[in-house]
């Protein structure tokens, strides 16, 4: 579940009484880049992602979204109504849509409503920042490094040997999608970890054996867990 479901429980009622039902298989568009923004999604089941195409050609997936979790929301109270990214489903996918005018009108009427969608809001600009920042500041390999650490704060498991096996099937193109590079680099880098002991793979599952020196080699700021994440 996501870490603000709890605290965006008002809006998430607005979504259930008013919105409409969108069922969409894998691989399909929940909006494209460039499109008008009118709906505001709420993320029933499944999961999306955000991605970004580069003018070098390469498609940075911003953040994967899954359940409890909103899409479209840079749409409210903005005069650009056009969508900056896309939202590809990553798997079958149920969405709860509601219009951008009847979502800002619910949230002019109500300041706790109000108050909810601006933690949200923050707290999804947060995240971009800092992945921005690692993404810029230290190189492919700060950026694979910062993509590990934020899977294994969503997705992974910790072992009783203290090893961290991260629940989400990657391809080495999901992840080189996830850090703006090439799938060769990202398999060369991939290998240089591996054979090093740092991460360890098999049919899409990654295991990372030593979190710390990943942590270590990208400067890590110990950022809350609600922050370094890659929903």
């Amino acid at each position: 579940m996501s870490e603000y479901i709890s605290d965006t429980t008002g809006i998430y009622s607005l979504f259930k009484q008013y919105g409409s039902i969108v069922k969409l298989e894998k691989d399909r568009p929940v909006f494209q880049e460039g499109e008008r923004s009118e709906e505001i999604y709420f993320i029933v089941s499944g999961s999306v992602g955000i991605n970004k195409d580069t003018e070098s050609g390469k498609l940075l997936t911003l953040r994967v979204v899954g359940p409890n979790d909103y899409i479209g929301e840079t749409a409210v109270f903005c005069d650009i109504v056009y969508h900056s990214f896309s939202a590809i489903t990553l798997e079958s996918t149920q969405l709860l849509s509601l219009h951008r005018t009847k979502l800002e009108n619910f949230l002019m009427e109500s300041t706790e409503l109000m108050v909810e969608w601006t933690k949200f809001i923050q707290l999804v600009y947060i995240k971009n920042q800092t992945r921005f920042r690692d993404l810029m500041l230290h190189g492919k390999k700060g950026a694979l490094f910062s993509t590990l650490i934020r899977l294994s704060n969503t997705y992974g498991q910790v072992q009783p040997d203290g090893s961290i096996i991260i629940e989400y099937t990657l391809t080495n193109q999901k992840l080189a999608n996830l850090c703006a590079m090439s799938r060769e680099v990202v398999n060369r880098m991939l290998n240089d970890i591996k054979n090093a002991g740092i991460v360890s793979f098999q049919k899409g599952i990654i295991t990372i054996h030593d979190i710390e020196f990943l942590k270590r080699e990208n400067e890590c700021e110990n950022c809350p867990l609600t922050i370094c994440r890659i929903d």
